[in-house]
Order: structure tokens, then C-alpha cells, then sequence
């Protein structure tokens, strides 16, 4: 048993720590036990903020050393099999799913916060967590065992999802650091223009993909332009939210040639929500919410044909964990910058996501869509990942920070 330090701090009311006691108990979680995903409370204010604010003061509090798991993500993974994230509800929950039911909480405007708040944390940063092909989206894991193997064959996936040929023009919605668009440049010979806000991300993009006829647009991707072969969206979706996906899946047939094939890769989530969680919201993804299957599907009809489903939820869990490792090995080079609160924050935000994934509480879906439908039927690509030796192209744009 690990001593308990929460006789030594101010004390919570007795009604609040029984409650959370047995709440947790439910999850098979024992505050100061040694079990995998017990915690142990420093802060008797604890339980009170639990009480009083739900999941934002569950995560503010543990930024703020309140608490500790030595295995956050299994704490996370056992709350959520739990279903103890439906026990409480604040006050913020109410005026998070007002302020969505009455106000587009992705505007044009609204969206670039996300790129103000995540994606411009700085693009060495980014590096040293993800890995040298900087994609921050879930990688495909069969059969391969490395992180970097594993983002190539979602690359390599996706492209013969989207029957990517020689010449084919390609339109890529949120492009992220240029992962994708190098590949399907560099190894199936398309023509991509893709959009992103992100001034970091474009940056690098750009530098990325400069010998390549690729385009980097920095604009939102309801500005996008043309009629194209194929298109793809990885990882953007979640930041779409629902009074847009219909106006984005129209965008979608717009620009799509009529036997051409569009890709969604995204997040989703068994129900419709309207909002996401609110310690997320305040310091993750502002603005972000997660579709659910039934409104993707929505969204589409009418407009598109869907062709095609995937699910493979269990990938994000060790690609999570995978980002944490690398987090968490490179923190000596950025502790006198970030902090000791922003590394407790940032672990909480990836250790919790990978807990939510292995609960099968967030799902990771690609759709593939066609204008009218396949003639004769879209047959899905079989998988049979060779590990082909792709160049590891040598970057030294990788620290583009140090460019100005």
C-alpha cells in the first residue's frame, strides 16, 4: 500500500470523499491501493472539485498535483468501461451544450483557435513526440511493430483505399504537417493540394514537400477550390462539428470529380454529442467534438455514397501510448520551457485519450464515399502489408523553428 498524504492537507467534506470513494470502487479503483490504475490523493480538496466540476475538475486537479495514478491510462481505461464519466455533471456541461445548440462553434474564426492553442506548440516539439514523419493521426499496427512502420502503412492504406494512380490530382482537407501528401506524392506519383490553418504546420509543409508537386494552401478547408480524383480528410473531422458536416460533405461532392473516391479518417463515438469534454475543450481541442456513425451518415445522404467502412478503435490506444513514450523520453529538452504543468497536463491528455480507446469508448473509423456509387461495386483492397522499404528521406527541415 502506498502511505496516503491527504491527512496532511486540508480535508474535503466526508460526504464528497465517500461519494468518490465509492464511485471509483464501482471501476475496481482503490485510492491509495497498488493495484494497476489505483490513485493516490496528496489534496484532500479533491473530492470536493470532483463533486462540484466533473471531468474538468478531475483533470484541472491533477495538473495542479492534487492526485497521481502510476498508470493513468489503465485509471482512465477502468473509469470508462465504468461508465463513471455519466456520474457527474457541472454546471459547464449545461453551458457548453447551450452555447452549441445555439451559436456554429467551428466558424471560420472559431477554428483558428484550435491552430492557436495546439497545432503551434512549436514543430520540434511535434517531431520529437510523433517521430520523423510527423503524422498526428492514428497509425495502422498490423503487422508491423515500430511507430514510424506503422504511420507508413496508414499512409500506404489509405492510398489503396483511395486507388491512388500515377497523375491522379488529389485534394487533401487539413494536411497537418504534410505527412500525407509527401507520401502520396513521392510514392504514387498525384498532383495534392492541400489546406491548412495552421501557420506552423503549413510552414513545415511547405519545406517538406518543396521538390514535390505538391501545394500547400493556408486557409480553412471551406475554402477549398476545383474538382479533383480523389480526395482524403485524416484526422480533421473531429474539428468540424455538427452544424458543418453537412455543409463539409457537400464541399466533399463539390470538389469530387464524378468517379472519383473521397476518404474520411476520424475519431467517432457510439452516440451523438453535441460538445466535447469540457477539461478538453478548455485546454485541448477548443471546439473539437466527435461524430458519431449515425451522423457522418446523415451528413452524407444524399450527397455521397458510402462505399466503404474500417474501424480499427484498438490501433489509437498503442499509437497513444506510443506518442507518450516519445513525450516523455524528449521532456528534458523542453522542462525549463513548458513546465512541470504542462508536462502533467499534456500526459493527462494523451494517457486518458489511450485509455478512452481501450475502453472502446472512441472509436477510429475511415469511410470511403463515391459521388454515385461505384459502377459494379467498390471492391475494398485486401491487406497484405509487405513492409516495402521506403526511403527514409533525410530531413532538415525537421527543426524549420530554426529557419527564421
Amino acid at each position: 500500500m502506498r502511505s496516503s498524504k491527504s491527512r496532511n492537507c486540508q480535508q474535503s467534506s466526508s460526504a464528497a470523499h465517500e461519494f468518490v470513494r465509492d464511485m471509483l470502487r464501482r471501476a475496481g479503483i482503490s485510492i491509495d491501493g497498488s493495484s494497476p490504475g489505483d490513485i493516490e490523493v496528496h489534496d484532500g480538496r479533491f473530492y470536493d472539485r470532483v463533486v462540484a466540476e466533473g471531468t474538468l475538475g478531475l483533470g484541472e486537479s491533477y495538473v495542479d498535483g492534487w492526485w497521481d495514478a502510476a498508470q493513468l491510462d489503465v485509471f482512465f481505461a477502468k473509469c470508462l468501461r465504468a461508465g463513471l464519466q455519466n456520474t457527474v455533471k457541472s454546471r459547464n456541461h449545461v453551458v457548453m451544450f447551450l452555447q452549441a445548440k445555439l451559436l456554429n462553434m467551428q466558424t471560420r474564426s472559431r477554428a483558428r483557435r484550435v491552430a492557436e492553442k495546439h497545432y503551434d506548440l512549436g514543430n520540434a516539439f511535434y517531431s520529437d513526440m510523433l517521430g520523423p514523419g510527423m503524422h498526428y493521426t492514428c497509425a495502422y499496427w498490423h503487422g508491423v511493430s515500430t511507430l514510424e512502420e506503422a504511420q507508413n502503412a496508414k499512409c500506404e492504406l489509405i492510398c489503396k483505399k483511395l486507388m491512388l494512380e500515377p497523375g491522379d490530382s488529389l485534394l487533401e482537407l487539413g494536411c497537418g504537417w504534410g505527412g500525407f501528401a509527401e507520401y502520396a506524392a513521392r510514392h504514387y506519383g498525384c498532383r495534392v493540394t492541400a489546406y491548412n490553418i495552421a501557420e506552423e504546420q503549413v510552414r513545415y509543409a511547405r519545406e517538406r514537400c518543396k521538390d514535390l508537386d505538391v501545394e500547400i494552401v493556408h486557409d480553412d478547408y471551406r475554402g477549398a477550390k476545383g474538382t479533383y480524383d480523389k480526395i482524403v480528410t485524416i484526422g480533421m473531422f473531429e474539428h468540424v462539428g455538427p452544424k458543418n458536416y453537412r455543409i463539409a460533405m457537400g464541399l466533399a461532392e463539390n470538389c469530387l470529380k464524378d468517379d472519383g473516391l473521397f476518404l474520411l479518417h476520424t475519431i467517432g463515438v457510439d452516440k451523438p454529442r453535441t460538445t466535447l469534454d469540457p477539461w478538453f475543450e478548455k485546454y485541448i481541442f477548443p471546439g473539437g467534438v466527435l461524430p458519431s456513425m449515425q451522423r457522418i451518415a446523415q451528413a452524407a445522404e444524399g450527397q455521397l455514397v458510402v462505399e466503404h467502412f474500417h474501424g480499427f478503435g484498438p490501433y489509437y490506444d498503442r499509437t497513444l501510448m506510443a506518442w507518450h513514450e516519445n513525450f516523455r523520453r524528449n521532456w528534458h529538452k523542453y522542462e525549463h520551457e513548458y513546465g512541470q504543468r504542462f508536462f502533467r497536463m499534456w500526459s493527462y491528455y494523451l494517457l486518458s485519450c489511450a485509455g478512452a480507446f481501450r475502453a472502446r469508448r472512441n472509436q477510429l473509423w475511415q469511410w470511403v464515399f463515391s459521388k454515385h456509387g461505384v459502377p459494379g461495386g467498390y471492391i475494398a483492397p485486401l491487406w497484405a502489408w509487405d513492409r516495402r522499404e521506403i526511403p527514409v528521406i533525410e530531413r532538415e527541415y525537421e527543426s524549420a523553428d530554426s529557419q527564421d
